[in-house]
């Protein structure tokens, strides 16, 4: 059998892409498929009124170790309960109104994508060009000036579904090296007689966040083996038209990667050619298991990322309503 490669990855990518489909200077991708008619059909799913988060906390306990650059976040207070006591924080800031009002403050430092967060359009470059053939010189060491996480800020809201590969292959977690790629996307959909409609956000449930908090440690989490989306998935994408695709792993493509001679082959795919925004590090393990006990798995999907100019990421704390 030949192994997969970089052709295979071009042939792929052509056959999915969307450059041009929406105009020549689109800068949204997949989220054009985002209408007032996909939202009303997401919140028309909403029949218990039961919020769940599906983001994993922003803590120096979190999944990064240091790989690519990205570390947990660095959580600090510019100041706290001991200055209000101590008397030290500066008068000016009550103007002499009140001798009793105190406040804490506090900032963070971490990589925009260390978290349950979003890839913007802009964050990956094949070619020396991104999605419709924007030219990666447009990403300069300010930021994205085309493509940056803004264009999405109101868009990441409509119908979502899951597609729980493991509950459905009836294992707790997938096996690293897993590859989900059409027949388990179709199959799975199928047993759980999920439709999955144009427009709509699809989450693809491992079980790895689950996996991780059974072993008590995060271990390779971070770019190591993993179960996830393989060369067939994205054709399957294509032809549902879905809006975004988010996992519960780090890096949502199987790993290792199907092809030897390339690395993240899907986000060229996905990414690159189709425009189709990526959600990564979700924390699916409570909606699978609510939505097993119901017997339903599709809900109003809400995610819209922090709007930070030029940004190429952004970290998310996504909510589904049952």
């Amino acid at each position: 059998m030949v192994e997969p490669c970089i052709d295979d990855v071009r042939r792929i990518g052509e056959s999915c892409s969307n450059w041009g489909r929406w105009g020549t200077d689109d800068e949204l991708g997949t989220l054009n498929l985002i209408t007032p008619e996909s939202v009303r059909a997401g919140a028309a799913t909403v029949e218990l009124g039961e919020v769940i988060s599906l983001g994993l906390p922003y803590n120096s306990a979190g999944p990064q170790t240091g790989g690519f650059g990205r570390f947990n976040p660095i959580h600090m207070m510019i100041r706290d309960g001991n200055d209000a006591l101590a008397g030290t924080t500066p008068r000016d800031f009550y103007k002499g109104r009140d001798a009793y009002i105190r406040s804490a403050d506090d900032i963070i430092i971490m990589p925009l994508q260390c978290g349950t967060q979003w890839d913007a359009l802009s964050h990956i470059m094949y070619d020396g060009t991104m999605y419709n053939g924007i030219p990666a010189s447009e990403i300069s060491s300010l930021g994205a000036r085309k493509s940056d996480i803004t264009v999405a800020q109101d868009k990441m809201t409509g119908r979502g579904v899951l597609l729980d590969i493991a509950r459905w292959r009836g294992v707790d977690s997938l096996e690293p090296g897993f590859v989900i790629g059409r027949a388990e996307l179709e199959g799975c959909a199928a047993a759980q007689g999920t439709e999955v409609r144009a427009g709509d956000f699809v989450l693809v449930r491992t079980g790895q966040v689950g996996e991780v908090r059974r072993r008590g440690a995060w271990e390779d989490y971070a770019g190591g083996d993993a179960p996830g989306l393989g060369l067939s998935a994205p054709e399957w994408l294509h032809e549902h038209d879905v809006a975004g695709v988010a996992t519960d792993t780090w890096g949502m493509e199987v790993l290792p990667n199907e092809t030897k001679d390339v690395f993240q082959p899907l986000h060229i795919i996905l990414i690159v050619y189709m425009g189709l925004w990526v959600g990564e590090i979700f924390d699916l393990e409570g909606l699978g298991t609510r939505c097993a006990e119901i017997g339903r798995r599709e809900f109003l999907f809400s995610a819209p990322p922090l709007p930070i100019t030029y940004a190429v990421g952004s970290p998310v704390n996504p909510q589904v309503v049952l």
